[in-house]
């Protein structure tokens, strides 16, 4: 982990603050951080219902990385939180940030979930998420799970 990185709660989200996250997600052909900043300007998704959490990793005041959790809109139930858009600038992967990250969405979601789940179709985010102990599911909305009680 780089010196300096710091993980922190978010509770309000500028779009210049992740502007360059955007732009480097859109050139790999991601929109998923785009939404993220978008939704959370027009409201329709803050992180700010009971359990939610947005973190952001930043360095020297700048951010390098998201990672949010929301109440899982798949599931059935209240108590199934769902990883969201985590997202490391490139330079910056393979350092720990992800991880740390990852780990300050499941230390949030055990204080209001039982489970955890996400969806992604990038091997290094799935073998991210299977060392910090999800397994594998095969639902049609969830790759891997994280049982938390």
């Amino acid at each position: 982990m780089p010196l300096g990185v710091v993980i922190e709660r978010l509770h309000d989200l500028r779009p210049e603050r992740v502007a360059p996250l955007v732009a480097e997600s859109e050139q790999a052909g991601l929109g998923f951080v785009r939404r993220l900043a978008e939704e959370f300007v027009n409201g329709r998704n803050r992180f700010d219902r009971p359990g939610e959490a947005l973190f952001a990793a930043t360095l020297a005041g700048r951010t390098i990385g998201v990672c949010g959790l929301n109440v899982d809109p798949y599931a059935s139930g209240p108590k199934v939180g769902r990883v969201r858009h985590l997202y490391v600038l490139v330079e910056h992967r393979h350092l720990g940030v992800g991880r740390r990250l990852v780990g300050e969405v499941i230390r949030a979601a055990r204080a209001s979930f039982e489970n955890l789940r996400v969806r992604t179709n990038n091997p290094a985010a799935a073998r991210l998420y299977e060392r910090m102990g999800f397994r594998r599911c095969d639902a049609s909305d969830c790759t891997h799970l994280m049982e938390l009680s």
